[in-house]
């Protein structure tokens, strides 16, 4: 697909990106609504509380990125061109913001054995720090492969990834551990990452609980509203990165725009949804951006449908004013985005 139809594409999913919002005072309504997906009800007002930090402020840039494999048996092009080839179509995209949050969906670690389950993947822990020259700062985990192998394989992958200078959400040694967000004090922001995995049903051991490790919160979004409340009232801004909907689906379920909107309305300013393999829309509520589904990222090139994807962006203003948009990208060979 040239560069023009994705573009085009990113355009209708993507009406109406632009918008913002004060942190002290968000919007009253959403300004984009996403098609299909249903009402939500009336909200309650947005959580609103002074700044937790008194340091100047700077213009903040932050991108998500949809789902990353590394793993040399799904991924031909790690064997012939390396793992660079990866991020090599970005332009130094990441290396130029603030923070890059992407969707790790891989076990990395040669421990464990596969747990029962339709599709395992074992990513190498050798393309770890390749990912993070390239710009990554916080990879979840909260998603349903990264327990492919069981625990001590999500442990050593927890491990691996703080050994390579990334901060992993999402999953944890305990529940606590998992729903703990990773902190970064940028531009004079404090900002804070969650990421929760909803995508359990094939595994449901899968999920951490004060006795085990495991991914974050699975169904109880209570564990996870409680989170957001906990860290807005740390942080200056909260990011959460969710695994949720139904594979193949091109616009979110109203459960997932009701939970989107029940998410901003607890704390959180940007969310960033995944595990559909498709490209969703994105909104805008309270000010805050919600991209439902950011597709695919380094993954293969199975079809148009699923390597037509996007990077979310979203700016901050010195005032505290947001600003989401989608920049288009297509995945042009196995494990090999290109930004447009």
């Amino acid at each position: 697909m040239p560069f023009w139809a994705v573009a085009v594409v990113l355009v209708v999913l993507a009406a109406g990106v632009f918008a913002a919002a004060n942190r002290l005072g968000r919007d009253p309504a959403p300004d984009v609504r996403v098609s299909g997906a249903g009402p939500s009800g009336t909200p309650s007002p947005p959580t609103s509380s002074a700044s937790p930090s008194s340091h100047p402020k700077g213009p903040l840039v932050l991108h998500g990125a949809g789902d990353v494999s590394l793993d040399p048996s799904y991924i031909s092009t790690y064997a012939s061109h390396g793992y660079g080839y990866a991020w090599s179509g970005m332009g130094g995209l990441f290396r130029r913001d603030d923070l890059t949050i992407v969707n790790l969906e891989c076990a990395v670690s040669d421990l464990g054995t596969a747990v029962p389950k339709e599709f395992n993947f074992r990513g190498d822990p050798d393309a770890l720090p390749v990912m993070h020259d390239a710009g990554v700062e916080v990879a979840n985990l909260g998603n349903n492969h990264s327990y492919d192998f069981g625990p001590d394989a999500l442990l050593d992958t927890v491990r691996n990834v703080k050994r390579a200078g990334i901060a992993p959400v999402g999953a944890g040694a305990t529940q606590d551990d998992a729903l703990a967000p990773a902190a970064f004090d940028l531009q004079g922001w404090r900002v804070a990452v969650l990421g929760f995995d909803q995508v359990v049903d094939p595994y449901p051991e899968a999920v951490a609980t004060d006795e085990k490790p495991g991914t974050a919160a699975g169904h109880d979004t209570g564990l996870m509203i409680d989170a957001i409340r906990a860290a807005a009232g740390d942080a200056d801004i909260v990011v959460v990165m969710v695994h949720w909907g139904v594979e193949l689906d091109t616009q979110p379920r109203a459960e997932q725009v009701d939970l989107g909107h029940r998410m901003v309305e607890a704390g959180a300013d940007v969310i960033l949804g995944g595990h559909a393999h498709r490209l969703q829309p994105m909104e805008t509520y309270h000010g805050r951006p919600i991209f439902y589904s950011l597709g695919n990222f380094v993954w293969p090139d199975f079809s148009r449908e699923g390597s037509t994807t996007a990077v979310a962006e979203v700016t901050v203003s010195p005032q505290g004013r947001f600003r989401g948009r989608l920049l288009p990208v297509f995945i042009t060979a196995p494990g090999h985005p290109q930004l447009g």
